[in-house]
């Protein structure tokens, strides 16, 4: 779940300086990830904003030979406000024998993670952190770029936060492609997200997600390019709801 997070999270301009125009229309978004060349489970994203805030919902389960390997069962929910800065967020993990509950709580320019073990019954980690008064978590900040392309510049550093860390990230533009997914082929422009290796996450690892040049600017594609012995882990688009 935390590399799928990581995939997602922020590859926007600040929403603190530009404020986010009234929210689409309610929409759910469902993807089949790739591993080795093999599914390896499903991924829905679940856009329920007003244009006075609300929530996203992402749900995440492992399938086939990987879910026999090690089962994924995860729930992920966040609140926004008008801005899309993150309130509140929850993720309910079950992976593998691991059973875990965590809170996130943005206040001012503090935020607060609780981490709790459901197996032992006890918290495994807790955290207080500063942060600007606009953060993003992972959901809402992919809104954010959705609603403003970058124009003329291709780089760009933006504030986010998983709760445990913070930092100003650099996104760039690069390339147009035209990418086909089990819902179509689409002309996108494909966008790198510089989250890993220890910015926000310490995996060594790349992190891609190729938006559509359409109004809509749906993330089609999203690709985490680990090292060669772990492998290449793609998200592609299956469905559009409504």
């Amino acid at each position: 779940m935390k590399c799928l997070l990581a995939l997602v999270l922020a590859l926007l301009p600040l929403a603190a300086q530009n404020p986010a125009p009234a929210p689409a229309p309610a929409e759910k978004l469902t993807y089949s990830v790739e591993w080795r060349m093999v599914n390896a489970g499903a991924v829905v994203l679940t856009n329920n904003l007003t244009p006075a805030g609300g929530f996203l919902q992402l749900h995440l389960h492992s399938a086939g030979l990987v879910s026999r390997l090690f089962k994924v069962n995860d729930n992920y929910t966040v609140t926004l406000n008008e801005q899309l800065c993150a309130q509140s967020s929850r993720l309910e993990a079950e992976e593998g024998k691991k059973r875990r509950d965590t809170k996130v709580v943005w206040s001012g320019t503090r935020s607060k993670y609780v981490e709790r073990d459901l197996v032992k019954n006890e918290v495994a980690l807790e955290r207080e952190l500063d942060v600007p008064a606009c953060v993003h978590d992972i959901l809402g900040a992919l809104m954010v770029l959705r609603r403003h392309p970058p124009e003329g510049e291709r780089e760009m550093r933006i504030p986010l936060s998983d709760g445990k860390k913070f930092a100003q990230a650099r996104v760039q533009m690069q390339d147009k492609e035209n990418i086909r997914t089990p819902a179509g082929q689409f002309a996108t422009t494909r966008y790198e997200a510089f989250l890993f290796n220890d910015v926000i996450y310490k995996r060594s690892a790349r992190l891609f997600v190729w938006l559509t040049d359409d109004a809509r600017r749906l993330p089609v594609q999203i690709q985490v390019r680990m090292k060669f012995h772990i492998g290449t882990v793609t998200f592609q688009l299956d469905k559009v709801e409504p």
